[in-house]
């Protein structure tokens, strides 16, 4: 329920409540979302990196902690200052958090080649160090152009392209994850199903999420009792896991940092692109805020992104921090102010004492799975429910990209671990990896596979699905000369390689794919001469599309 008041001086002395019991269902949920990110980065980090432990839980997870706390905190008093302002007591929070896609890049794309290259992960941390680095003041520096670019894009192509991120790399990996152990999966999914979309209300109002996670545990642990193991879990795990407990506080590491500057050239190729990323993932992220009800200024959020990006980056933390997507989700289970700061809370007491090897060991991941999935299946609905009905083929279209990112990525992957096996077991020369690999890319074509197609379409997704997306938003609305300047900033960052590419670059003045932005180009002509010919619709991007009720 809304409180408003009226007036300046009224809302000035408005006292928004710091924690309602929804805070409760959303601290569970989000909590539980952070927590699967942070163990999953640990395990990149001790298992794939090979970092030592005295690194990943003394100076990295610590420096992490400060990174996200100072971040939730950030978020938490922007909210309470929007609720100030509004007089609402219906406002939430962003969701902020370590960007995951960029978790996964930074670690495959940066850290590890050098890791390999050098033999020393301490190498790749610094590498990695230093690519959080570059991101964070492109992200400040572009926190002063992304409210113009929100301005005059669809707000069907920026939540469409968000969608395409949420079906693909946030639903589709705890969807599979819970197929493989149903027996815990699927009964975790109902509990949080027939809560969050059926309202069902469990005894003593204790969270859906609490219970899906103590559902997962008693099965998980109970199956131990018939030789089961579902969820991999065993009292000799979380012995173990008591090895890493301890008190580790976050401490300067510019020298480490600066250390890294020399794979500059390495780092710079992806540095550049995956911080345009960044700027369209906030600003979309924004975007889906408002259409819940709750604005936020653009500049002011992706300048904080940047800025406690740093700070993290300088104590040693490799990883980037962004607006989670899922705002909705979580105003939508009652989330106010004070889950924001609670998750912060929680992440120091989770980094700071290393708790999280001992969580892996307790909780089974798939148990909370769902959770995810929850939040993906809510950000695919609403980039249809706060638009047009006719522009649902646009929202779509936007969806592409990442449906081709998200296949290559599988299919590098699996190559990747089978080069790895063919070194190990077969005895495969290191030399001849690549080649092999090579030849493997060439067969897929006639096996049916069009790797070359997903590789060129899912390069640079989110600014092609933006780009996509806007184009058929325009062409729907029949404002033809719209299309066409977006066809056209499609054609130059293809050019240039933030779009359709796999690096940054003009590659020796051709293009790094001149191929589809000389295609762009004829688009954007023929769109122009459309426009010229048979007249132009003015549309406004914005205007015509109401806010999103807020769930209760």
């Amino acid at each position: 329920m809304s409180t408003s008041t009226t007036g300046t001086a009224g809302t000035s002395a408005f006292k928004p409540a710091l924690w309602t019991p929804g805070d409760w269902n959303a601290l569970f949920g989000f909590g539980t979302n952070i927590l699967v990110n942070m163990l999953v980065l640990t395990g990149l980090l001790r298992f794939v990196l090979k970092m030592p432990d005295s690194i990943v839980f003394g100076r990295i997870l610590p420096a992490l902690g400060l990174m996200m706390c100072l971040s939730t905190f950030y978020y938490a008093y922007l909210a309470y200052r929007l609720a100030q302002k509004t007089g609402r007591n219906d406002v939430c929070a962003l969701p902020s958090g370590v960007s995951v896609p960029h978790m996964f890049i930074v670690t495959f794309v940066i850290m590890l080649p050098i890791t390999l290259k050098t033999g020393d992960p301490v190498k790749g941390w610094s590498a990695g160090s230093v690519w959080v680095f570059f991101q964070s003041f492109i992200l400040m520096i572009g926190g002063f152009i992304a409210p113009y670019i929100r301005k005059i894009t669809p707000r069907a192509a920026l939540l469409g392209t968000l969608a395409g991120v949420s079906v693909t790399f946030i639903s589709m990996r705890p969807a599979l994850e819970m197929y493989m152990t149903p027996q815990i999966g699927l009964i975790c999914f109902a509990i949080i199903l027939v809560a969050w979309f059926g309202g069902v209300k469990y005894p003593k109002g204790i969270p859906a999420g609490l219970v899906a996670i103590a559902a997962g545990m008693l099965i998980a642990w109970g199956s131990n009792l018939f030789g089961l193991g579902l969820g991999g879990l065993s009292l000799k795990g979380v012995g173990d896991a008591f090895a890493n407990f301890g008190f580790s506080v976050p401490l300067p590491a510019f020298g480490h940092v600066f250390s890294g500057f020399e794979f500059l050239g390495i780092i710079l190729v992806t540095a550049i692109p995956f911080g345009i990323y960044d700027l369209v993932e906030a600003m979309d992220n924004v975007e889906s805020a408002e259409a819940a009800g709750d604005e936020y200024p653009t500049t002011r959020v992706l300048t904080a992104d940047g800025v406690v990006s740093l700070i993290g980056c300088l104590m040693g933390n490799p990883f980037i921090n962004a607006v989670y997507i899922g705002h909705p989700g979580w105003k939508a289970m009652g989330g106010r102010i004070g889950y924001s700061a609670a998750t912060g809370v929680m992440v120091v007491l989770l980094s700071w004492f290393g708790i999280i090897s001992v969580l892996l060991a307790l909780v089974p991941v798939v148990a909370i799975s769902p959770i995810l999935l929850y939040i993906g299946m809510l950000i695919g609905a609403q980039a249809f429910q706060t638009t047009p009905v006719k522009h649902a083929p646009a929202i779509v279209l936007a969806f592409t990209p990442h449906l081709a990112a998200w296949a290559k990525l599988q299919i590098d992957t699996m190559l990747g671990a089978s080069m790895a096996a063919a070194q190990t077991v077969g005895g495969l020369a290191a030399d001849k990896v690549d080649a092999v690999k090579a030849a493997a890319i060439a067969s897929l074509p006639q096996q049916g596979v069009l790797y070359r197609g997903l590789d060129v379409m899912g390069g640079g997704s989110i600014l092609a699905g933006l780009v996509l997306g806007a184009i058929g938003v325009f062409v729907i609305e029949r404002d033809f000369m719209k299309a066409s300047a977006f066809a056209l900033a499609g054609a130059v960052m293809t050019y240039f390689g933030f779009m359709h590419g796999e690096a940054v670059g003009i590659g020796g003045g051709l293009g790094v794919t001149p191929g589809v932005a000389l295609a762009y180009a004829v688009m954007a002509a023929g769109l122009f001469a459309l426009a010229k010919t048979s007249g132009s619709v003015a549309y406004s991007s914005h205007a015509e599309v109401p806010a999103a009720a807020p769930a209760e």
